[in-house]
């Protein structure tokens, strides 16, 4: 089975076999995790690092109200926050969505992987950069783009890092995510998505059902979304 965390890693810097040994070693205690399990909650004290290799999960938020925002998908090959053992305690909760494969390598073990293998800490810190740039984005989505926009922007995003990772057919992947959870990224309401989502499906777009996405037409949900894959620093495979 691929280590998705070591492909992801590779397309950030030239790793040597010793780097890749020393990545299977330090994610060789990853367990299963059940769906809808906290990995670590908002106050807790710092732990791990987390890397998902298989499944997904988000980072949430959850407000006074009750209310829900997500503020990131982490699909397999994801590392989770690198640097916040500098603080004192988590200021958001990570959750697996789905039935999980997750590792965790210990501050102090992660620290002395990076110290070395130079390749490996560089690797690491782009895709941390990477994440960065995909938070920016979806800030400007909530302040800037439509409600379309906003659900074609995000679609393009999730279609592309998954195809970047070899998890897409042609232009159709599972997409494991409520509609519920969506609108919790989108701030949306969920009756308010699915409008949205009905209009996508009507101009051609793209389907979404059942927790499975089809774009039917690349070209129009790109323009509908305004879509640039600069802030991802990768470049999409060509399809045969």
């Amino acid at each position: 089975m691929p280590n998705r965390f070591i492909e992801k890693l590779c397309n950030f810097a030239d790793l040597s076999s010793e780097d890749e040994d020393a990545l299977l070693l330090a994610t060789s205690n990853a367990k299963k995790i059940s769906a809808r399990t906290d990995l670590i909650r908002e106050g807790d004290r710092p732990g791990p690092v987390f890397i998902v290799l298989e499944g997904w999960a988000c980072r949430y938020k959850i407000l006074p109200n009750g209310a829900r925002q997500v503020m990131a998908f982490l699909m397999p090959g994801d590392c989770c926050d690198l640097h916040i053992g500098l603080l004192d305690e988590m200021d958001h909760s990570i959750q697996v969505i789905t039935p999980a494969l997750v590792a965790t390598v210990d501050r102090d073990a992660m620290d002395l992987l990076m110290e070395r293998h130079p390749r490996i800490a560089r690797a690491m810190y782009i895709a941390q950069l990477v994440d960065e740039g995909t938070m920016r984005s979806w800030i400007t989505s909530m302040g800037r783009r439509t409600s379309i926009e906003r659900v074609a922007h995000l679609m393009c995003e999730l279609y592309l890092r998954s195809r970047n990772i070899g998890l897409t057919f042609d232009h159709h992947f599972i997409l494991p995510v409520s509609q519920v959870l969506l609108a919790d990224a989108l701030g949306m309401t969920p009756v308010h998505l699915n409008r949205v989502l009905k209009e996508l499906r009507l101009s051609g777009a793209m389907t979404l059902e059942r927790g499975s996405l089809v774009i039917t037409d690349p070209t129009k949900l790109v323009q509908i979304a305004g879509f640039d894959e600069n802030y991802l620093h990768r470049r999409m495979r060509v399809v045969a």
